[in-house]
């Protein structure tokens, strides 16, 4: 054996697979698989965002049960995504042969590349960003410390997910329980501004956060080593993280009456907040780490043989680049819409895998196109855009005008308070359940006859 081939043998015993030939370890348990989920689901970036859920002038027990409703929609579409992920032993976009055929899964899986390579960027500006304003030095040497940090993790995944499951996940529990009984110390106020217009749009922004990871969740839950540890682990992980990170944003506007990046400040403030604050911004690496690594992972669904760490690597080096040069905040609305598209892809998935009969799943070189489920998929992130479209500001806007003038022509009330992600899921879902049933697949083969 030469020494390339031996080196590839023993990472492969020891981690990941180095190219998509070689078959997953099963070596993560439900500790590792909840601790990894639940440190994925702990961000700043919610408790930032919390300000979109608040339903003004409404009890806050009421917009908390909007979050909760929504972490648990979007877990469980999660957690199906992670078990099929285990049950077939292949990356997320490997796992699309199944569902669309092996060429047509390159269209998710290019579209996947753009958001994970965004993400990176984007959770690495963000972490440099916060630690910049806590400690009071410049942005760039955080941006290259968070990109290396995250690209060293990706070379080794399932390592870091040890860690982060063993040690990490405690670190940022202890933080947000510090944080917790901090903000409850103080009276919560009633809140007269917020950003949902009901508790569905309230939901669905919450959904959206569980339903981003799923086109990322096999690539982990490969390794996971059976399909009912894989579901629980992912489901209750990201769940319960989400949860807590929203309520806490939520319940410090309430407690100071500020929103936004002013949460940052008034968390800041309180005692020890500043070492509550660090350690949530270094667990929060793993998010970029995550993204680093499922873009590698990704590439193999076109590039089987490729080596991960150097497509790692490279992709590392992009997104701390980008991260450097780039204004992330005016590039965030095209992340959110490549999330729109990814909403309606997870209806099609969760149909055609666990609720319609079929052989085994075909997730081979030769797996076949399946059109029409590009069809239902479409029909879903028209629904997605008719019923909230993405909106942007500057050289975007006029996507946002043009479905805006879509829900006019149609008679639709943009202000009507649907959440865009549940009815993209039922559209796309159904049109699926449509499409394969028996009586259309007998009148498609008549039709060919």
């Amino acid at each position: 054996m030469s020494m390339l081939g031996a080196d590839r043998a023993t990472a492969s015993s020891t981690d990941a697979p180095i190219t998509l030939s070689e078959p997953p370890p099963r070596t993560l348990d439900l500790r590792d698989t909840t601790g990894l989920w639940g440190n994925l689901g702990v961000s700043l970036l919610l408790p930032v965002a919390a300000t979109y859920v608040v339903l003004a002038d409404r009890p806050l027990s009421v917009t908390i049960g909007a979050i909760v409703v929504g972490a648990v929609v979007g877990s469980v579409l999660l957690g199906l995504g992670a078990a099929a992920g285990a049950r077939e032993g292949v990356p997320a976009m490997v796992l699309m042969r199944g569902l669309l055929g092996r060429r047509t899964s390159y269209l998710p899986t290019a579209l996947n590349l753009l958001q994970c390579v965004g993400w990176a960027a984007f959770e690495v500006f963000i972490i440099a960003e916060a630690a910049s304003r806590v400690l009071g030095a410049p942005r760039w040497p955080f941006v290259v410390a968070a990109g290396v940090l995250a690209t060293l993790m990706a070379l080794r995944p399932l390592r870091a997910v040890r860690v982060l499951a063993r040690y990490a996940v405690w670190a940022a529990l202890a933080a947000i329980v510090y944080l917790f009984v901090e903000v409850l110390s103080e009276p919560l106020r009633p809140v007269a501004e917020g950003g949902a217009a009901s508790f569905w749009t309230a939901a669905d922004i919450v959904i959206a956060l569980p339903v981003s990871w799923f086109p990322l969740a096999a690539d982990y839950t490969r390794h996971v080593r059976g399909g009912r540890t894989a579901f629980a682990g992912a489901a209750v992980g990201y769940g319960a993280a989400t949860v807590a990170l929203f309520t806490l944003g939520v319940l410090a506007l309430a407690a100071y009456g500020r929103a936004g990046l002013d949460v940052m400040d008034a968390l800041l403030a309180v005692p020890f907040g500043l070492i509550a604050v660090l350690v949530l911004l270094v667990v929060e690496v793993d998010e970029a780490f995550a993204n680093v690594y499922s873009t590698a992972v990704s590439a193999q669904n076109v590039v089987p043989r490729l080596d991960r760490r150097v497509l790692a690597v490279v992709v590392g080096v992009v997104a701390t680049g980008i991260a450097l040069s780039v204004d992330l905040i005016a590039y965030e609305p095209f992340l959110f819409l490549i999330g729109a598209v990814f909403v309606p892809l997870v209806g099609v998935f969760v149909v055609a895998y666990w609720l319609l009969p079929r052989g085994a799943w075909d997730v081979s070189e030769t797996a076949p196109a399946r059109p029409l489920l590009l069809m239902a998929w479409a029909a879903g992130f028209v629904a997605y855009q008719l019923t909230l479209p993405t909106f942007f500001t500057g050289p975007g806007a006029g996507w946002t005008a043009w479905w805006a003038a879509r829900q006019a022509e149609l008679g639709i009330d943009p202000a009507s308070g649907w959440s865009a992600s549940l009815v993209s899921l039922g559209v796309a879902a159904g049109l699926t359940a449509l499409l394969s049933s028996p009586g259309a697949v007998r009148a498609r083969r008549a039709a060919v006859r």
